[in-house]
């Protein structure tokens, strides 16, 4: 049976080798045009843009069409969507899996990173020869134990996209305050810690990871031009987990919409949630 896995781009994979894959873009939309989360995108120049934009901006998830054509040409299809209780993504996937056989939809109540160790298990499964009904058993299981946190510099983008209050927001940037938060059991963002500066911030990271049960498994680091900052926090695990298997990567368009410049999202494996 050809199995395919196919994600929406806030997983912020674009190709997956050694499987068939298929990533279905989002959108970032401001008055002014409409930034599609796609390879090709300058994202340097939409967070810049982003910056001068004054009045309100949002994210269009993938519709029906999208969906439909990334399921097709396959036995069966897994999606894996980005949280519900942010996005349409998952409605949207779930009535275009209706038209086909066998798809299984997967509401991750998370982003990025988060989305991308699913991905990973995933893929690393079908390689393994598993069925369809255990590949979907063993995602349902594994989310369970998945976690994702973030330090962002500041929250304007998600303010003016109604997912954070404009007095929470006024919070971040103010005098060097990073917040740092998590996804929450449902799929919401849940702030944790203010912090000043990005030493405390990654302080603050590598505690909440230990106290999510963290012993040295898989973690990725997406990073919005933040590098240094990445580097820094995987350093920090390393010397506690000297075998662990860290990933850093960039964000992409939807991830930089969310996270802004100097943000960054951390998947890990934990305990269950």
């Amino acid at each position: 049976m050809q199995i395919k896995l196919v994600a929406d781009s806030s997983s912020n994979l674009f190709s997956l080798p050694g499987v068939d894959y298929s990533c279905v873009p989002l959108k970032i939309i401001t008055q002014e045009r409409e930034y599609p989360d796609i390879p090709e995108l300058d994202v340097a120049g939409m967070v810049e843009d982003l910056k001068k934009v004054k009045g309100t901006t949002s994210t269009s998830c993938p519709n029906l069409h999208d969906w439909s054509q990334a399921f097709s040409g396959a036995d069966a299809a897994i999606a894996v969507t980005i949280t519900s209780n942010l996005s349409g993504a998952w409605a949207s996937a779930v009535q275009a899996a209706q038209e086909h056989g066998s798809v299984h939809v997967i509401d991750t109540l998370s982003t990025g990173p988060e989305m991308q160790l699913i991905l990973e298990l995933l893929r690393d499964r079908i390689q393994a020869g598993d069925s369809f009904e255990d590949l979907c058993a063993q995602a349902n299981e594994y989310k369970k134990r998945t976690h994702l946190l973030f330090s962002l510099e500041s929250l304007t983008n998600l303010a003016r996209n109604g997912r954070v209050s404009g007095a929470v927001a006024k919070i971040a940037g103010v005098l060097g305050i990073r917040v740092v938060g998590k996804a929450s059991n449902q799929g919401t963002l849940e702030p944790l810690h203010k912090c000043r500066g990005e030493r405390k911030a990654l302080a603050a990271l590598r505690e909440e990871m230990r106290l999510g049960g963290y012993a040295g498994g898989k973690v990725r680091i997406a990073h919005c031009f933040n590098l240094p900052a990445a580097q820094a926090l995987e350093a920090m695990l390393l010397q506690d987990f000297p075998t662990a298997d860290i990933a850093l990567l960039p964000c992409t368009a939807l991830c930089s919409y969310y996270a802004e410049q100097g943000g960054l999202l951390v998947g890990y494996e934990g305990r269950e949630k």
